[in-house]
């Protein structure tokens, strides 16, 4: 199939098919004259990497995925997306740890203004 036919069962343009080709993303791509032709596993491979890019990956964190024969490599795929999760667990617990100590600031704010206000009615 024809780039444009990949765009549109994609959702990528085919400036990005072509960027994805040239990054090595895709395995080299069959050609008839000056025409790509795509197969459905090129149509899989670049939902998979607008997907991945949709998850926060860098299209520079996706290049060493294909095996030595240019087939992705899943076993490596997995180990890059367990560790995109173990790094967003750490985020979501410091972000957790700014937020509790947030809590407590803001706890801490309402009990000097209590106090103010108690010494203001005393006066």
């Amino acid at each position: 199939m024809h780039i444009g036919t990949v765009a549109k069962l994609t959702g990528a343009s085919p400036k990005a098919v072509r960027h994805y080709e040239q990054l090595g993303l895709l395995p080299p791509v069959k050609r008839r004259g000056t025409y790509r032709i795509y197969t459905n596993d090129d149509v899989q491979l670049i939902k998979w990497i607008k997907q991945a890019q949709t998850l926060g990956f860098k299209l520079s964190e996706l290049g060493d995925l294909r095996d030595t024969l240019g087939t992705p490599d899943w076993a490596a795929i997995v180990r890059l997306v367990e560790a995109k999760r173990a790094r967003i667990a750490a985020e979501v617990a410091r972000l957790a740890a700014i937020d509790a100590q947030l809590a407590a600031l803001a706890a801490e704010l309402q009990d000097c203004d209590e106090v103010q206000a108690s010494i203001s009615a005393c006066a």
